[in-house]
C-alpha cells in the first residue's frame, strides 16, 4: 500500500530573531496560496507541520481545503545550527554536511537532527499508511530526512531548494520508492 509524503519547505519569511514566531513575508503569503492550489487535487488526508509559524502558515491553506487541523510535530522543526548566529551561514552549513557528527556549540549535528526528524517521519508513515500526508517543514531538516533514504540528497541539493518547495516522496511501508518535485 503506497503512502505519499508531500514535504513542503516553508515559503519566504520576514527575518526576525524569533525562530518560532517568524512570519511569512507578503511574497511568502502569496506562495502559500499557490502551495494550497498545487496540492488541492492530491487527495490529502492529513497535514503536519513544524511548530514554527512560517511552516504552519505555508500549509494552512492545504489544511483548510480538507477541513482539517494542522498537527504540530517538533521533529519537523528546523535543525539548530548553533547557539547563536554564525559568521558565514553557507560555510557553516557546508561544515556540518561534511562531517555528520560535527556540531557547533548549542547546535545539532546532521546525525542528531536526522535522527530527530526520522523518528517523527517513521511514526507518521506507520500511523497513516496508504494515505497522502502533507508535512510543512524546513529546508535542512527536510533534506536530512530525504538523505536518510538516499545519500544523493545532500548539501548541494539543499542549495538548490526554493522557498517554498514541494517534494512528493512515495513509500512502500518505510521504503522510499520514488521522489518527484511538485513545486512549479
Amino acid at each position: 500500500m503506497q503512502t505519499n509524503i508531500y514535504f513542503v519547505r516553508h515559503a519566504h519569511s520576514t527575518y526576525t530573531p524569533d525562530e518560532l514566531g517568524r512570519p511569512l513575508s507578503k511574497k511568502g503569503m502569496k506562495d502559500a496560496i499557490r502551495v494550497a492550489e498545487l496540492l488541492q487535487n492530491k487527495y490529502i488526508d492529513v497535514v503536519y507541520a513544524s511548530p514554527y509559524k512560517r511552516a504552519v502558515q505555508t500549509v494552512l491553506g492545504v489544511a483548510e481545503n480538507i477541513g482539517a487541523s494542522i498537527i504540530l510535530e517538533d521533529g519537523f522543526k528546523e535543525r539548530r545550527l548553533a547557539e547563536g548566529p554564525v559568521d558565514d551561514f553557507t560555510q557553516a552549513m557546508g561544515k556540518v554536511w561534511q562531517d555528520y557528527d560535527f556540531h557547533y556549540k548549542g547546535g545539532e549535528s546532521n546525525h542528531m537532527a536526522q535522527e530527530r526528524g526520522m523518528k517523527s517521519l517513521l511514526k507518521v508513515l506507520k500511523q497513516h499508511e496508504g494515505k497522502n500526508i502533507v508535512i510543512g517543514t524546513h529546508g535542512n531538516i527536510m533534506v536530512l530526512m530525504m538523505n536518510y533514504f538516499d545519500p544523493s540528497y545532500g548539501f548541494v541539493f539543499w542549495q538548490t531548494l526554493e522557498m517554498p518547495d514541494i517534494f512528493m516522496l512515495s513509500f512502500d511501508e518505510d521504503r522510499l520508492i520514488d521522489v518527484k518535485r511538485i513545486w512549479e
